[in-house]
């Protein structure tokens, strides 16, 4: 077994659900009249076809059939969406050239000791339009997850990160990950250990960030990455601590080797009774099980100083450099 279809850019298969007998007949008719769509498959209730064959069903379903009845998803994915959101996955078609055509690059943010020495990197993806401009990050994660190409443009963004470790001698590289793209660590996570070791990275220089903790449902598989990780040599980190999921209780539960507190509660905190009592409590458990704490967000030298005295051991933040594209 390999990684599945999903890792990689193929042409979308969808379902549509069309619960009228009556309705689903005429739709036969109609797509049975196209050559180019004959292979069309009817099960149950649902109708499979191609995109270029999903283009013709929804002219033709404005017309003539009860749009706010049908449902679509793209074959893989459990839920069901209403027809009435076609036009984000066909507008989101862009996504598919830039994962082919791996327009992406990564930016270096230092990440500093408590003396203000670099200790590492983290590295942010950016990616690029057939013209050259840059798209931001949220716009092109929201694209992948609308043709269901989270898969694919994570493994490519992991990999991307790697390769740019290569120069960071001596230095950590923190790389983000999405937890909910990878179905399988053995082999969703192959090609990321591969390129470490074509560019001879010691697998103890690079740091996996869990992020998008508040859309992780299922702790266990998570924990089953995590593990996976740890094994090979790599170490972890849980970020945005202090939001969604990642509570005091997750952080006992993954026991990640760096913990970074969200912004959310950096930003201020030498000045916010309640910001400074959560910053206090996330750095209790931090050092309760060993975990590095890395405050990141800061842009104030106030909120540094605040942050170091009580015991924060690593910052990130625009105070001490935004991401640029090489390391400082």
């Amino acid at each position: 077994m390999g990684c599945r279809a999903a890792c990689i850019v193929t042409d979308l298969t969808f379902e549509v659900n069309v619960p009228d007998p009556g309705e689903r007949k005429l739709i036969k008719h109609h797509m049975g009249r196209l050559t180019s769509l004959s292979s069309i498959v009817e099960e149950a209730e649902y109708i499979t076809l191609s995109e270029a064959g999903l283009h013709d069903l929804a002219d033709f379903a404005a017309d003539y059939l009860q749009e706010s009845e049908l449902a679509f998803r793209i074959a893989g994915e459990e839920a069901w969406r209403p027809f009435s959101e076609l036009d984000t996955v066909f507008s989101s078609f862009w996504i598919d050239d830039l994962i082919q055509q791996e327009r992406l690059i990564s930016y270096y943010q230092p990440i500093v000791d408590r003396e203000r020495t670099v200790y590492g990197y983290e590295l942010l993806a950016r990616f690029l339009s057939a013209e050259g401009e840059m798209i931001y990050p949220n716009e092109a994660f929201s694209a992948a997850r609308n043709r269901g190409r989270l898969y694919a443009l994570d493994r490519l963004c992991r990999i991307t990160a790697v390769r740019h470790a290569a120069p960071l001698i001596n230095m950590k590289a923190f790389i983000n990950f999405v937890p909910t793209s990878i179905y399988s660590p053995e082999f969703c996570l192959q090609s990321t250990v591969a390129v470490a070791e074509q560019f001879n990275i010691d697998p103890y220089q690079l740091v996996f960030e869990v992020v998008e903790t508040d859309k992780v449902e299922d702790v266990e598989h998570l924990k089953s990455i995590l593990q996976y990780y740890r094994e090979k040599g790599f170490h972890y980190a849980l970020d945005d601590v202090g939001e969604g999921y990642s509570t005091v209780e997750l952080l006992g539960d993954l026991q990640p080797h760096y913990m970074k507190l969200d912004r959310t509660y950096v930003d201020g905190v030498a000045n916010d009774a309640d910001k400074q009592a959560s910053a206090q409590l996330f750095l209790r458990k931090a050092k309760e099980i060993g975990s590095v704490p890395l405050a990141e967000g800061i842009e104030a030298e106030e909120d540094f100083l605040w942050l170091k005295e009580q015991g924060y051991e690593l910052f990130q933040g625009y105070y001490f450099g935004k991401p640029a594209p090489s390391p400082l």
